[in-house]
């Protein structure tokens, strides 16, 4: 297995172009964020939020009920659906059947609610949907590595998700940690600026700093890798380009507002900005 990383830079994303956005809103993909509890449905607008701005055509998320009324208000571009404390209703499985990328969850804080709503929508996905797993639906996945279904894959653990789903700490070599959970789970892993892919390639991100460790700073990363597949890249050009996209996005904010002032809402303000200027 390669033990070395390819740094990410502007030259290496330019070798590896994103899919023409030429097209309807169709051709550039359909996205589904399922999460957002009673207490943080803000974690889905700020996923959706940034899938949209990395270039997704159409936007769904599917809510805690007592949230979506709130949540379409505030992200007027989405089709907006709401579901109950356990289970997946009917219309989320159909938006789950029907969307190109599905990210499950942001703002969840109940484990056996989250393995119920990704139970039934990954089994409602197709086996092509791509997929992006973030927060409580990656400690559900460390629980039960059959609920993913989908090869087309990203998960972006922080650390301590990253230990729940290699069953141990990582330590500060987290490059080998994301290949280790990459070979182990079948997916393309982006932890903390180092990404990696099953068959052991890795690459690392060096732009990111201490800014980008500021709250919905990891949902909004989660949404721009959902809106990249959205548009047709590949799981790993996407976890690619969305660690530089988020980490530079931080650079833009800093004369502004110093390097941790910033808010994650306005990482997402930036990520269309710094994808069209690579």
């Amino acid at each position: 297995m390669p033990d070395s990383e390819a740094v990410i830079t502007p030259h290496l994303l330019r070798r590896w172009p994103l899919p023409d956005p030429a097209g309807d809103k169709e051709s550039r993909g359909t996205v589904l964020v399922v999460g957002g509890s009673r207490f943080n449905p803000g974690a889905v607008l700020l996923a959706g939020t940034a899938a949209l701005r990395a270039g997704a055509g159409r936007l769904q998320l599917a809510v805690a009920e007592e949230s979506a009324v709130a949540v379409s208000v505030a992200v007027p571009e989405a089709r907006v659906v709401g579901f109950p404390a356990s289970g997946a209703p009917d219309e989320v499985l159909e938006l789950a059947a029907e969307a190109d990328v599905v990210a499950l969850g942001p703002g969840l804080d109940d484990i056996e609610q989250t393995t119920d709503l990704m139970r039934g929508v990954l089994e409602a996905a197709g086996p092509q949907t791509a997929v992006v797993l973030d927060a409580y639906a990656l400690g559900a996945l460390s629980k039960d590595p059959k609920l993913l279904r989908q090869r087309r894959a990203v998960l972006t653990p922080n650390v301590t998700e990253a230990a729940h789903l290699l069953g141990s700490e990582p330590g500060d070599d987290l490059a080998t940690a994301a290949r280790e959970v990459a070979s182990r789970y079948q997916a393309v892993v982006s932890l903390y600026g180092h990404i990696a892919a099953p068959d052991g390639s890795g690459w690392r991100e060096e732009s990111g700093d201490a800014g980008l460790g500021t709250s919905g700073s990891g949902d909004a990363r989660a949404g721009v890798v959902a809106g990249l597949l959205g548009r047709g890249a590949e799981p790993a050009q996407a976890a690619c380009w969305a660690a530089y996209a988020h980490a530079v996005s931080g650079q833009r904010l800093s004369p502004r507002y110093g390097r941790t002032g910033f808010l994650a809402r306005e990482l997402v303000d930036e990520v269309a900005n710094t994808i069209a200027t690579v």
